[in-house]
């Protein structure tokens, strides 16, 4: 019997040429994180969409719960206040640095320019003037600019010019406002928020499109604000009339901002700022639920409850079981018998006598906590990668050795430094420049050829910003290595002074060369340092 062969169909791993398939199997990541059949992700499908729908959309509620896990848990002030601390802390203090080689000065005239634009800076920096509201000096400003970015993505500044002072000779002012008053008009009531339909609009006037209070061009360049008179959200001032105001972005004439927005946006064509804790506010919040339940449970473990048992079964009445006591006396009311139990004592020590019939049954509250600090710890340690800082730093606890405790440091040191830098080009040295183009138009500091070409507009410009330090560890070695950096041409000894100790490197030499003629009218040598870092000198000459 012969045996016909059949044709079996078999399925091609690969397309196969003449035949219409469409899907690739097994290639690049189809079988890895874009699987479809795996278990682990079948059901894990998130879509990525614009950034005005993953990120506008959602903004009300990420500031919403950030304000909220500033306010009422301890772990999300400590997420927001170490940063704030450490990029801002008492405030950035500008030191100008002019290309005087461009300018043709020498560097004697430099430096004197500059030691003299400090000054005027310091007089308008230095008082409440420089702010709108009367309320708060440059630096203060700059502390609650930085909190608000944190909190709410983006923070908002606008230039306002009023009269001068008789303490202020400057008309240049700051108006603070809230990020939430920037939104797209008629689009916001007092207890709504933002759909995915109301987060673009267009401006009849210019057709221009308008992404949550953010006006732009065709090309996509901002424009322009949307300012609300109030926030839309504010329960308080409901009875006024919310209204807005278009605020070009930039002045027609000089090109200078007039509205400042501090924020770091992440992706192409995203125009608001994210919370800072948004990566990390559910394990906060559940974090700090897991502490509050914890700190409950310890609370209640040490109250020392008791329950009063009556030897009679026939009743679970209390007022049966005080009907009960032998030495009561006949018609005692309720009330009074119950006074025999509230007189019993529990202090230390003490020795009651209960009624006849009444017995005593302690209730153990025991419960162990061995799992709650590892377990909170390595969440912590997950919300401080998060947030590119360790969590030793955010928790100001150092337990490790020395070298992982400045590890810790340094790594977050470079964090903040780079924060910072983001914070002086958004608002510090925007605000400076807008102060010096004021101070050189009406007289108070010559800078010839300033605003007649931008290259030397620039060159007068130019200014560095320094503000708190790292904290030493060993202030020993940091000190030897700050020397060394500036002996070998890798720093100065003007950064190193500011970063160290925050000081004015000219004002230390300055302050030492005084130092040093009370010294010797004493009659006695001036400390100097020796090769292995001490100091020597301090005895009467021979």
């Amino acid at each position: 019997m012969v045996r016909r062969a059949r044709n079996y169909k078999t399925k091609a791993r690969h397309p196969t040429k003449g035949r219409n398939n469409k899907r690739m199997v097994n290639s690049g990541y189809s079988e890895g994180g874009a699987s479809k059949s795996k278990s682990t992700l079948a059901a894990y499908n998130p879509i990525k969409s614009s950034p005005q729908a993953d990120v506008d959309v959602n903004l009300a509620t990420l500031r919403a719960r950030s304000s909220d896990l500033y306010c009422n848990t301890p772990i999300g002030a400590a997420v927001l206040n170490t940063p704030r601390n450490a990029v801002i802390g008492a405030g950035l203090k500008v030191s100008p640095k002019i290309d005087y080689e461009a300018l043709g000065l020498t560097q004697e005239e430099a430096k004197e320019w500059q030691r003299n634009t400090r000054r005027e800076f310091a007089l308008w920096a230095d008082g409440v003037d420089c702010d709108l509201y009367r309320k708060h000096n440059f630096y203060d400003l700059q502390d609650i600019v930085y909190l608000n970015y944190l909190i709410d993505g983006d923070s908002w500044a606008a230039f306002k010019y009023r009269k001068p002072t008789a303490g202020n000779p400057y008309c240049l002012r700051l108006q603070l406002f809230e990020a939430s008053r920037i939104c797209n008009p008629e689009s916001c009531s007092n207890l709504s928020i933002l759909s995915y339909e109301s987060v673009l609009m267009t401006n009849e006037a210019n057709g221009n499109t308008i992404i949550n209070g953010v006006e732009v061009d065709k090309d996509g360049a901002v424009v322009a604000y949307w300012i609300a008179n109030r926030m839309p959200y504010d329960l308080v001032n409901s009875g006024k009339q919310l209204t807005w105001k278009r605020v070009e972005a930039f002045g027609r004439r000089t090109g200078m901002p007039n509205v400042l927005q501090v924020s770091h946006e992440e992706r192409p064509e995203q125009y608001r700022g994210v919370p800072y804790m948004a990566p990390v506010i559910e394990v906060i919040k559940q974090v700090c639920r897991y502490a509050n339940a914890e700190l409950m449970a310890a609370v209640i473990k040490a109250y020392f409850a008791i329950f009063l048992t009556s030897n009679d079964s026939s009743t679970n009445d209390i007022r049966d079981a005080l009907d009960a006591f032998s030495d009561a006396p006949t018609g005692m009311s309720y009330d009074e018998k119950r006074k025999i139990l509230n007189g019993i004592n529990l202090d230390m020590g003490s020795v009651n006598l209960l009624p006849d019939g009444v017995d005593v049954k302690a209730v153990d509250g025991s419960r162990t906590m061995s799992t709650f600090e590892p377990f909170t710890s390595t969440l912590f340690t997950q919300i401080g990668a998060a947030c590119n800082v360790s969590a030793d730093v955010i928790l100001n606890r150092f337990q490790a050795s020395y070298s992982a405790s400045r590890a810790a440091l340094m790594q977050a040191a470079a964090t903040f430094k780079t924060r910072r830098t983001w914070f002086v080009r958004d608002f510090c040295q925007p605000v400076y420049e807008a102060w010096l183009a004021e101070a050189i138009a009406i007289g108070r500091i010559k800078a010839p050829g300033y605003g007649s070409d931008p290259k030397i507009t620039k060159a007068w410009s130019r200014a560095e910003w320094f503000g708190p330090t790292m904290g030493l560890l060993d202030p020993v070695k940091e000190i030897t290595a700050a020397a060394m950096k500036r002996k070998y041409g890798f720093s100065t000894g003007e950064r190193e002074a500011a970063e160290i100790s925050g000081t004015d490197y000219d004002d230390n030499i300055a302050q030492l060369a005084s130092e040093a003629v009370t010294w010797q009218s004493h009659g006695m040598d001036v400390p100097q340092v020796d090769n292995t870092g001490g100091d020597k000198g301090g005895e009467k000459n021979g």
